[in-house]
């Protein structure tokens, strides 16, 4: 291994993630390339460095570098490099020439132990003076922390949240109890955290561990759902994740408790435990909806009146429980509006619209997703929006104490009715910024189909507010007659009531393609997807969606979005392409965001660049598709629905993924033109009759199974859905 010293000259490429950095280094033999993985370096500083010489084809002899050592500047040239390098702002090379040709070697102790004799130089102020001191300061502490935290196998970008965040009590933070990191920097979750702790010399049962490990139990079974675990299950699960057995647990959910961090609950049941923030979060959703519930009084001939109508002069045509709904809108503060496909939902909707139109009111139409408000937009020929555009995103995170939107109890919706379409899909902290929103006096017309999967996010919203029993809930039953031809519709109603549904081809819209190997699925899939449906059904092969129960496996979702991408959007020349956590994207790819960033920005441009709209905020399950990769400003560019644009950096794309094939949980909400669902065996617990449902009904006008008939039929007959931890309904229930 050789060693050399010199100066960073010039930065030629940095990777923020990895630290993978190319750059020019000036020594004593002249200019040399090297490349290596720095966790934090500056144009200007001074390095030793211990490698060896490489051959790049391309760029030539380069020094690999393998360990490198920052060292204080040593001569009069080296401190004068250094100042005027940049890494201190404000400081050029003239001020920097003129500071060393003062001070001398005597420079960096003058800079640190006497700042205010800089001002003696002329250009620098007492002000410029403290401002240059504090840099060199900083920039000193910082390099030794990211040092200290290299050892804990932090990664720059983290190391760099974690300095920013703690400053210099970093040092004490990671000795004492580098669990709390996983509390307060973002990023940093316990498995990190317990990384470092292991490193350090924490013990496996201490109590820092345990507390921290218990918490963040709780954390990840509100990722599944929930919005509380009971004490034993608890108890069981921190215990499989720490390897430990955990004595006295009582006493650390009591430290919980103190710390304001859980709320322990005596039920049925048992011992209900709930992290704070969703605890109070659903008991203030009770008593936002408790309050919205007020009955007006209306006449109910009147009203039969008007809606007749309404229904000469729009040729709408309803039946008595469609009016019964519309009639219930009219009088309640709440009141949910619940079928199957081909039920008269949309029919339904349209009606009140008219009826609440004609009251002269203030009507706002809105949905989950950017598909559903464009849908209910079509349905209805009133504009929708998706949920999070009606609240007005502005650009904070969802926080405890911010709902990261404009709209709130200060400043309401200015509306007399807001009518919410798929509501299956909204979770507990979305509906909890939508009625903060809505001031009392408004009605709120909650639409969906109550036996769609609940929302990806915890919680389960319109189950939870028709099981309470305290609201107007109208369930339509009913297949219109059209509705009624589609075999869709039809086969969806026979699986949701457990019924054998025929797979004999006979059908316009509903097929099975019996097959029994992986392999032979997928070849179906790709066949079906680039040559038969999109002439069956008139679109383009990316407007065919391939939903999988699954995202591990021979069918998962991560398999398939691998070979569909080869032969749906193949590697060309034209076709600009970056790998990034082992993920590949291309041109052209079908992509979905996987997580909501209230922060991004999209913005919508004419042909000529011109910027006609803008805002923030993209959400999970929004899928777009690349326009760009921009390998100079390290960014990839994404259209999704109304042409929105939006901008990556290479740092966020783990927010993305390739969508050719998504679960059939993230397709909730959205509907295709055609859908493929491939089907072999799978776990029972989520081979389920919902999943199956859910699946068929997001098809407008083909759906084709390719797989087990005999998992089919299962899937009907299997009801053991998960259930979800959520109290919403009694707490609903206690407020009456």
């Amino acid at each position: 291994m050789e060693t050399i010293k010199g100066y960073v000259e010039h930065i030629v490429y940095r990777n923020e993630e990895n630290g993978y950095t190319v750059f020019n280094l000036n020594n004593e033999d002249g200019e040399l390339t090297c490349v290596g993985n720095f966790l934090f370096i500056e144009e200007g500083e001074l390095l030793n460095l211990s490698g060896g010489y490489t051959t790049h084809k391309l760029y030539g002899t380069q020094f690999s570098v393998e360990s490198s050592e920052a060292c204080e500047p040593e001569d009069l040239v080296s401190i004068e490099r250094y100042l005027g390098s940049g890494a201190v702002k404000g400081l050029g090379t003239a001020l920097a020439g003129r500071i060393v040709k003062r001070f001398r070697e005597d420079t960096f102790r003058i800079i640190e132990e006497e700042p205010e004799r800089l001002a003696e130089i002329k250009g620098i102020s007492e002000r410029k003076a403290r401002e240059i001191a504090l840099q060199v300061e900083e920039k000193k502490d910082m390099r030794q922390a990211m040092i200290f935290l290299q050892k804990y196998g932090i990664s720059t970008s983290l190391a760099a949240k974690i300095y920013q965040h703690y400053g210099q009590s970093v040092y004490r933070v990671i000795e004492e109890n580098p669990y709390q990191i996983a509390d307060h920097v973002s990023g940093v979750g316990f498995k990190t955290a317990d990384e470092i702790a292991a490193k350090v010399g924490i013990h496996t049962d201490s109590d820092y561990r345990v507390r921290s490990g218990i918490f963040y139990t709780l954390l990840q079974s509100i990722s599944e759902g929930h919005i509380y675990l009971l004490q034993e299950t608890l108890l069981y699960r921190a215990g499989q994740l720490l390897g430990v057995e955990i004595r006295h647990i009582e006493k650390y959910l009591m430290d919980l408790a103190m710390e304001k961090k859980t709320v322990m609950k005596e039920a049925e049941d048992g011992v209900r435990v709930y992290a704070a923030h969703y605890y109070y979060m659903e008991l203030n959703v009770a008593k936002m909806l408790h309050d919205l519930n007020i009955t007006y009084d209306v006449s109910e001939s009147t009203l039969r009146r008007r809606l007749k109508a309404i229904e000469e002069n729009t040729g709408l045509e309803l039946d008595e429980m469609q009016r019964s709904a519309v009639m219930e809108a009219a009088g309640h503060g709440i009141t949910v509006l619940t079928g199957g496909p081909g039920t008269g939902k949309t029919t339904t909707i349209n009606a009140m619209i008219r009826f609440f139109e004609s009251e002269g009111m203030d009507i706002f139409l809105a949905a989950p997703t950017g598909r559903a408000a464009k849908r209910m937009t079509e349905a209805t020929g009133y504009e929708a929006q998706t949920v999070h555009r009606l609240l007005e995103v502005n650009g904070n995170p969802e926080e405890e104490g911010r709902s990261g939107f404009l709209r709130n109890a200060e400043n309401p919706l200015e509306a007399d009715v807001v009518i919410i379409d798929e509501m299956s899909m909204v979770d507990l902290p979305l509906m909890a910024a939508l009625l903060d929103a809505i001031c009392p006096g408004t009605r709120l017309v909650l639409v969906g189909d109550r036996n769609q999967l609940p929302s990806v996010g915890p919680g389960s919203i319109l189950k939870d507010i028709i099981d309470a029993h305290c609201f107007s809930v109208v369930m339509l039953t009913k297949i219109f007659r059209q509705a009624g031809e589609s075999d869709i519709v039809v086969n969806a109603h026979k699986i949701n009531r457990g019924e054998e549904v025929v797979l004999d081809n006979k059908s316009r819209d509903f097929f099975f393609l019996k097959r029994q190997d992986a392999n032979v699925i997928i070849s179906v899939l790709i066949t079906l997807i680039q040559k038969k449906l999109p002439k069956y059904v008139h679109a383009e092969p990316y407007d065919i969606q391939v939903l999988t129960p699954m995202r591990k496996g021979l069918l998962g979702v991560e398999r398939l979005n691998r070979i569909l991408q080869e032969y749906l959007n193949p590697p060309s020349e034209s076709r600009k392409e970056k790998e990034y956590g082992g993920r590949l994207f291309r041109t052209g790819d079908k992509v979905m965001q996987i997580k909501n960033n209230y922060q991004l920005e999209w913005e919508v441009s004419t042909k000529y660049g011109m910027t006609i709209d803008k805002g923030l905020g993209i959400f999970n399950g929004d899928m777009g598709i690349i326009k760009d990769i921009n390998t100079y400003e390290e960014t990839i560019s994404v259209e999704y629905d109304e042409h929105r644009v939006v901008k990556y950096p290479y740092s966020l794309l783990d927010e993305l993924e390739l969508a050719y094939a998504i679960t059939i949980h993230k397709s909730q909400g959205s509907e295709y033109p055609a859908v493929v669902i491939p089907l072999l065996k799978g776990p029972r617990q989520l081979y389920h009759r919902n999943l199956l449902y859910t699946a068929v009904t997001r098809a407008r006008q083909c759906v084709t199974l390719v797989g087990s008939d005999t998992v089919f039929q299962d899937m009907i007959q299997n009801t053991n859905e998960q259930n979800r931890n959520t109290s919403l309904a009694e707490r609903i229930r206690e407020l009456k």
